[in-house]
């Protein structure tokens, strides 16, 4: 439990794109006899028994690769070079924000240094594709110390699918978070409604009343909670205000339904809950305390009373788009999880679409542009102008693409058509 409104960094608000639950794996390392690199990926803090020992000797809450050794009598010791990996497949692609490497409970037998690299490689790649994959650095090789949380922060605005995760020589390393902003593909949204607050899709619960207990973003974790643990709990209000989470959209959309789950919370659910919501695609400031802003916040549920370990499910009728929400409970309490079906706008598809393809690397958003309809030249060109902030952008961007079209049209139509089917611009 904690105390602190205020996260150790900042970056550690947004999703861990690590996470085992969003579908993150280990994929391939070179060495782990000592314990396996699927433990850097493990939700729970690293734990340490000592004098617990199996065939391999201590047993480490982490990946732990063996003693390194030179190449003879004469040269005993690694050089300065050997080291050894582990590739994370994201559970989502996104733009990494920040890193946290955590020795916890390594000690003598922590790395010297490490470091961490990122890559795009779309699809389903074997082992042997990402090996010829390009990597880049995103925290070049770095001293790390024993038993710490290295929290780095990671300025590259690429929307990455793989981290790579280096230690020089050999050693252990707990856990591996990698925390920042989902960039889903626009295109596997396209006609379908889904979890608008869904992690996976880049919903992010950005503030919050209250986390004494537990952190307010389990509300829209994948799956269900299976204990109270895994939702929201409040501590006991002794005045008459409100808890309440606020949760930014995976983009603009019409909220069709909600589900409000209490479950595993028997004797401590809240009684009542209420839903609002704000529109951020007009303007506006939705981090503004709603009683400051009456005008920008709407209903999107009124206050509705709550059963204790009860999933409420509640169809909506909100008639207009909603880009963040706010669950108010009455008067504190726990929740496991909040579920927004809709689905995107015109509007908010078109958003997602440009922060997607800003976002990736050259050659793949080439590839998407030419897949839409546009000429290998015109892609090429048109990826070169990013980052286009907005659609006048966008379409400044396109019309001063050549050749110039002739008095048919012809070329502006096939464009215009290539864009909207892929950016809806």
């Amino acid at each position: 439990m904690s105390t602190s409104q205020t996260p150790a960094a900042p970056f550690t608000e947004l999703v861990n794109l690590a996470s085992r639950l969003l579908g993150a794996g280990v994929v391939a390392t070179n060495e782990d006899t000592f314990a396996d690199a699927e433990n850097l990926l493990v939700a729970k803090a690293a734990e340490f028994r000592a004098h617990t020992f199996g065939h391999k000797g201590q047993i480490m809450d982490g990946w732990e690769s063996k003693r390194r050794r030179g190449v003879s009598a004469e040269q005993p010791h690694p050089t300065d070079e050997d080291h050894d990996w582990a590739v994370v497949r994201l559970g989502v692609a996104g733009r990494i924000h920040g890193v946290i490497v955590d020795t916890a409970h390594f000690t003598g037998n922590y790395p010297e240094t490490g470091s961490v690299q990122a890559a795009s490689i779309p699809g389903h790649p074997s082992v042997e594709e990402l090996d010829d994959a390009e990597w880049t650095d995103l925290v070049p090789r770095t001293a790390l110390q024993g038993d710490t949380a290295h929290e780095f922060e990671v300025s590259d605005p690429t929307r990455y699918t793989h981290v790579r995760l280096n230690i020089w020589p050999d050693g252990g390393v707990a856990r591996l978070r990698v925390h920042g902003e989902v960039l889903p593909d626009p295109r596997d949204l396209d006609g379908l409604s889904f979890d608008l607050a869904a992690q996976e899709y880049g919903g992010v619960a950005e503030a919050a009343s209250d986390r004494y207990f537990s952190s307010p973003h389990n509300l829209n974790s994948p799956g269900r909670a299976s204990v109270m643990g895994e939702g929201w709990e409040t501590r006991r209000r002794r005045d008459k205000a409100n808890d309440w989470v606020q949760i930014a959209l995976a983009g603009g959309g019409e909220v069709l339904a909600a589900e409000v789950d209490t479950t595993h919370f028997v004797a401590n659910a809240p009684g009542w809950a209420d839903l609002v919501g704000y529109d951020a695609s007009a303007g506006g400031d939705p981090s503004a305390d709603p009683s400051s802003d009456p005008d920008g916040w709407f209903e999107i549920l009124p206050r509705t009373r709550l059963q204790p370990d009860t999933r409420h499910r509640l169809r909506l009728d909100v008639g207009r788009p909603v880009t963040h929400v706010r669950i108010n409970v009455y008067p504190d309490g726990g929740l496991a999880r909040l579920r927004l079906t809709g689905r995107l706008t015109e509007a908010g598809r078109a958003a997602l679409a440009l922060r997607w393809f800003n976002a990736l690397p050259v050659a793949e958003a080439v590839q998407a542009l030419t897949e839409a309809g546009l000429a290998g030249a015109e892609a090429t060109t048109l990826a070169a102008a990013r980052p286009l902030a907005a659609p006048a952008d966008v379409t400044a961007a396109v019309t001063a693409l050549q050749p110039a079209d002739g008095p048919d049209g012809t070329e502006t139509s096939r464009r215009a058509a290539a864009i909207w089917r892929l950016l809806g611009v």
